[in-house]
């Protein structure tokens, strides 16, 4: 049986070949990096090998570089180490995910203010007074949509009423250039497994100067911010990752935005009033939020057996729940049960493209005769 046409890189990417590589070598490094004999001193020289190519990839230093589980653990450490250590509000955006917005509810149930920033209708943040912020914390690019926010702007927003500011950059390390200089943050999240890494490891920016508060207490590994012996063979695979991305992120953004627009393209020429969101406002270049018209986006793609990719509702017992990422962008609860998200990568090709397309233009016109 033929494995289906894989568009749906944003929920996670296949190992790179040469992650792959990079983390067998490491694991020949498997003694503790806190030891100070030798077994030890091979896996400390790959774990900072590891931490070098992160930070070269975002623009960092190396010791600014604390490497997590994943992006969850990263924007858990920085909300409430930044809260922990801070007094103050802490403001998200409406279309957060739920790893940045679960972590905002527990603060909030800890008696700590939790302001939302609205979106507009391009799925854009708009900024409303920062007046009181501890700290600002607005994802780079949504998950759902692809769209980039104003992080630089918002950054200086939130530095100039004296907060700090946190990007959950999950969606876009690897995808398009990520400069913590440029964008102004203090505090960047990044996942493994987005960009062509293993799952189960990632790392969190922390500014030089940045003070946090533990949100895990043990040992002092990491700075003291992230107790545990570290996950070697993991950063090894990050660091890998981070150096493939570096390599080839312009020509690849520029190969895969031209899928996406192909995609796109032949879609609307099957499906008359296909909608896309966010489309005209900077977005990832993998990424296509679509909209079709009079059917179910979970339906639609359940009828489709050889294309992987996601709807933009959740299904609970039956009943469909619109995505609140669309539905905050002003588009009506039951047309928005309509989306799915394309989401391209490395190993998606041309021909890919076109059966995608043929195969959910010939699914809508099932579903819209029925």
């Amino acid at each position: 049986m033929t494995d289906p046409i894989y568009l749906d890189h944003n929920a996670t990417t296949p190992l790179h070949a040469e992650v792959r590589a990079a983390m067998i070598e490491a694991m020949d490094a498997w003694g503790n990096p806190s030891s100070g004999h030798v077994y030890g001193q091979r896996a400390r020289a790959a774990l900072e090998r590891a931490r070098g190519e992160v930070a070269a990839l975002l623009g960092a230093q190396p010791d600014e570089i604390v490497f997590t589980s994943g992006g969850t653990e990263a924007n858990n450490l920085a909300l409430h180490g930044v809260l922990r250590a801070r007094r103050g509000a802490l403001v998200i955006s409406a279309v957060e995910h739920p790893a940045t917005r679960a972590p905002a509810e527990r603060l909030r149930d800890e008696g700590r203010e939790v302001r939302v920033l609205p979106i507009d209708a391009d799925g854009r943040t708009r900024l409303t007074s920062l007046d009181g912020a501890a700290l600002v914390s607005v994802m780079h690019a949504n998950n759902e949509t692809g769209v980039l926010q104003p992080i630089a702007d918002l950054a200086a927003a939130a530095h100039a009423a004296g907060a700090l500011m946190h990007s959950d950059a999950a969606q876009s390390v690897g995808k398009v250039p990520v400069d913590v200089e440029a964008l102004g943050v203090d505090l960047l999240s990044v996942a493994a497994h987005k960009l062509y890494g293993p799952k189960g490891v990632g790392a969190l920016f922390v500014r030089r100067g940045v003070t946090l508060a533990p949100f895990t207490v043990g040992a002092g590994h990491e700075r003291g911010l992230r107790p545990g012996t570290e996950n070697v063979v993991g950063a090894a695979g990050l660091g890998a990752a981070c150096r493939v991305a570096r390599a080839d992120l312009a020509r690849e953004a520029e190969r895969v935005a031209g899928l996406r627009d192909a995609l796109v393209s032949r879609l609307r020429a099957g499906v008359p009033d296909l909608a896309v969101h966010g489309e005209r406002v900077p977005r990832l270049p993998n990424t296509a939020s679509v909209r079709f018209p009079g059917v179910s986006g979970a339906s639609l793609l359940a009828s489709v057996p050889g294309l992987a990719a996601s709807a933009g509702s959740a299904c609970h017992e039956g009943d469909e729940t619109p995505s609140a990422v669309i539905t905050a962008m002003g588009v009506d609860p039951r047309a928005a049960l309509g989306t799915v998200r394309l989401s391209l990568g490395r190993g998606t090709t041309p021909e890919a493209v076109q059966d995608a397309a043929r195969m959910l233009i010939a699914a809508w016109r099932r579903a819209s005769a029925g």
